[in-house]
């Protein structure tokens, strides 16, 4: 699965472009808990996590040849969305001037 996001621009600490149900989705799937791993038919390794209305249903996002890169994987996509949700805190300074 592929997901789509839009850009938007940041200035003056806006986030304005970012819907509440964006945010929840990516709260979401930055927690680890909220992952699995499953083997396919094939020997593939299918990264899923659980989806936020039904907790019975799992979103297949990724697969992959071994099962230490599908988790991989699933630490890459937490981290892409934990870094997303910091930015939406504001812009960090990273240096100041006297």
């Amino acid at each position: 699965m592929t997901y789509f996001y839009k850009t938007y621009s940041w200035g003056n600490n806006s986030t304005q472009g970012i819907s509440e149900e964006t945010r929840t989705l990516w709260e979401h799937i930055a927690k680890k808990e909220n992952w699995r791993i499953v083997q396919l038919p094939n020997g593939f390794f299918q990264a899923e996590y659980k989806d936020l209305n039904d907790e019975e249903k799992w979103i297949d996002v990724t697969r992959r040849e071994t099962l230490e890169s599908c988790e991989a994987a699933i630490d890459g996509s937490i981290s892409h969305y934990s870094k997303k949700l910091e930015f939406l805190k504001g812009p960090k300074v990273v240096k100041t001037f006297k």
